[in-house]
């Protein structure tokens, strides 16, 4: 294969799939040298060696399928073998991936905290960042990857009603003939304190002043100058604020908040396809409906509004 060739099929990879698979890439080069082989050319034997030792090395189910999905890319069909499927098979019933968490936690938790916070306009740059993306991660479900790709140009505010934004840019699920992500954010008139439209808005009034011209991501650093952060940096605002209401984040990561919503939405009777749409799984994903299935409520906003109605609801009682 013409490197040429090789550098196309590599830009069908998003950027951590791509680093994922590049530590695979060189796994697997250095194998072919010691062994002598040609990497673009190996015997189905030798590939399974080479799975085997990294499963023998400690590695579980995931990073072996990772570790031959990357090689499939470089080899193509020519790796298709039932030898293989059985090989992947084994390590599936040996090392039986498993969700990262057997539980969740209560987003009540992290709203209550949110609550004190409050007037918008009276909080600090940070605290309202804060505020701001960890909102948006709760009542949207989406991947914090999604949240840091949010431009201005594409949000537009329907005042009092709702906020849409709408991600144009590649994400993780993006592919041929798929929807790309459409934020839906009602403004919740009943408790102001949580509502995530009204902190957007108190968001961007605030950083308005703090933006360079032509600077069009809606979160910045903290400190000056305000540059455009990356998701690692908003996840560890999420995280950060998390921890702070009382979750345990020697458990839980800031991609927790898209499990604790999702179950907290099906709970209280969101319809399955909604949690689907809104979360951005295909409406035929198993990833949330082998766990939960009760099909209630239909509108497409009812996801936000019932994280924040049933906040509502429990301090009201």
């Amino acid at each position: 294969m013409l490197p040429n060739s090789v550098e196309i099929m590599l830009a069908s990879l998003s950027n951590n799939t791509y680093q994922q698979y590049d530590g695979c890439f060189k796994a697997w080069l250095k194998y072919c040298k010691e062994k002598q082989i040609n990497y673009l050319d190996p015997s189905i034997p030798l590939i399974i060696d080479f799975l085997t030792k990294i499963f023998e090395n400690g590695a579980k189910y995931g990073t072996v399928n990772s570790y031959k999905s990357a090689l499939l890319l470089l080899l193509g069909s020519q790796s298709v073998d039932d030898r293989l499927k059985r090989f992947m098979k084994g390590v599936f019933r040996l090392r039986p991936p498993g969700p990262r968490y057997n539980l969740t936690w209560d987003t009540n938790i992290v709203l209550n905290y949110l609550s004190n916070f409050w007037p918008n306009e009276s909080l600090d740059l940070e605290t309202l960042s804060k505020k701001t993306s960890t909102l948006l991660a709760l009542v949207t479900a989406h991947r914090v990857q999604t949240l840091a790709l949010i431009k201005l140009t594409n949000i537009k505010i329907f005042e009092n009603i709702e906020i849409i934004i709408k991600i144009p840019d590649l994400i993780k699920t993006s592919k041929l003939n798929s929807f790309q992500p459409l934020l839906k954010l009602p403004f919740f008139n009943e408790k102001h304190e949580i509502c995530p439209a009204k902190a957007i808005t108190s968001y961007i009034q605030k950083t308005r002043l703090l933006r360079t011209k032509g600077q069009d991501c809606l979160f910045l650093s903290i400190k000056n100058p305000h540059q455009n952060i990356s998701s690692q940096r908003l996840s560890h605002w999420i995280k950060n604020t998390i921890q702070n209401s009382g979750v345990d984040t020697s458990v839980f990561s800031a991609h927790s908040t898209r499990h604790a919503a999702t179950s907290a939405a099906s709970r209280l009777g969101v319809n399955l396809d909604v949690i689907r749409k809104t979360a951005g799984w295909s409406r035929t994903s198993s990833v949330f409906a082998k766990f939960y299935n009760r099909e209630v409520i239909t509108d497409d906003n009812q996801f936000a509004l019932s994280i924040l109605s049933n906040n509502n609801n429990i301090n009201d009682s």
